[in-house]
């Protein structure tokens, strides 16, 4: 079925080659059956899954209307900061392959750093919870009970650490969400590719997923990029500065580091009562006497933890720790959540994802990380 961004097509600065859009047009269009299909996406580092997950993601928008995006790549997430493993909704065609944009999960774990090694049984866990939970809201599998639900194809993005425990990992993955179509990308330098076939299956099951092997590619005939060319540290720093723009009307004029450090340093924040509050520290421990002094100048995960769910907090954005106040006992965050959705946080998470050391060494900028100018506005 022809598609308006069919074979050799081209959106922006990103050109897609022919083998990956029949690549994606036949996993749009080729199956007539139900449910719609789970692609799981892999390869290694640099191997354009991002590229061909966008590309993807707007051939299925074509068909479907709403797609599911379960992304497993903490250290450059599709629509999130770094960090995160998240379930979203997509219902709108992105018209330039080469820009990422930042869009509000349907549910989100906050893993607290950009890479999986620390803590891979952690990592899982959230994969397979937001897995189980994308199934149970949109999947419909007793059509007569759940006349009104939508079923959503799923695009599943993965990290393109694919060797040693990294490797484990993705099979791991691969066994618990049983994909109907796994996309392997391969680049030139064979020994770092994933094994051919169904590697992740013992041995006859190979006929109940589709395997599509497409070659990574780094310019096409006419020298132009086919692939989203990354610089990792930039790119994190990038997507930490948009998220925390939102704080501000997007009509206020910051369109600068500075512009950004400064509006910032003079943005009232939330007066969070310490005695509301629980901390839990991600992938280190700390002193119990240094508890709340770690947070200072931090970013940390606002979550929602209950008796059910406490080892599996939801998180609901990030937050910057901008100062404390032992003696009135308040902690001082700025954050672009919503008020309404604050007041169910009662969980910070610190982790490894760091404030953007350019925000920090702006000359003439008064540090944002102080108690002054105040917002009394609590999260209860």
């Amino acid at each position: 079925m022809a598609s308006m961004l069919g074979p050799g097509s081209s959106t922006a600065n990103i050109y897609v080659p022919e083998e990956w859009s029949e690549a994606a047009n036949s996993i749009a269009y080729d199956s007539v059956t139900s449910p719609p299909p789970f692609s799981f996406i892999c390869g290694a580092k640099n191997s354009g899954k991002t590229t061909f997950s966008r590309h993807l993601l707007n051939i299925l928008l074509q068909r479907y209307g709403k797609v599911a995006y379960l992304d497993t790549d903490v250290g450059q997430p599709e629509f999130t900061v770094p960090g995160f493993v998240s379930l979203t909704v997509v219902d709108k065609i992105t018209p330039d392959l080469a820009i990422p944009c930042l869009k509000t999960p349907e549910r989100c774990f906050f893993f607290g750093d950009v890479s999986s090694k620390r803590d891979p049984s952690t990592y899982l866990k959230y994969i397979f919870t937001l897995f189980d939970y994308y199934r149970e809201e949109y999947c419909m599998f007793d059509k007569s009970e759940n006349a009104g639900r939508i079923e959503l194809p799923l695009i599943v993005n993965t990290p393109g650490w694919v060797k040693g425990i990294g490797y484990e990992i993705l099979v791991d993955m691969l066994r618990f969400i049983c994909p109907t179509h796994v996309v392997k990308i391969n680049i030139s330098a064979e020994s770092k590719n994933l094994p051919g076939g169904a590697f992740w299956l013992d041995g006859d099951c190979d006929g109940m997923v589709n395997i599509i092997e497409i070659k990574s590619a780094q310019q096409d005939n006419f020298n132009r990029s086919v692939l989203v060319q990354k610089d990792a540290s930039l790119l994190r720093d990038l997507r930490i500065m948009a998220y925390f723009r939102q704080c501000f009307p997007s009509d206020k004029p910051i369109t600068t580091i500075k512009e950004l450090a400064h509006a910032l340093a003079s943005h009232p924040p939330y007066e969070v009562p310490i005695s509301i509050i629980k901390i839990r520290h991600l992938h280190c421990q700390v002193p119990s006497t240094e508890t709340y002094y770690s947070l200072n100048a931090t970013i940390v995960g606002l979550a929602v933890s209950s008796e059910e769910s406490e080892d599996l907090p939801w998180c609901v954005g990030l937050g910057i720790v901008r100062g404390i106040d032992t003696f009135k006992g308040v902690l001082y965050v700025i954050t672009p959540v919503l008020p309404s959705t604050l007041e169910k946080v009662n969980l910070f998470l610190q982790g490894f994802i760091q404030i953007p050391t350019c925000l920090l060494q702006v000359k003439g900028c008064r540090s944002p990380y102080v108690t002054s100018n105040v917002l009394s506005d609590r999260f209860y």
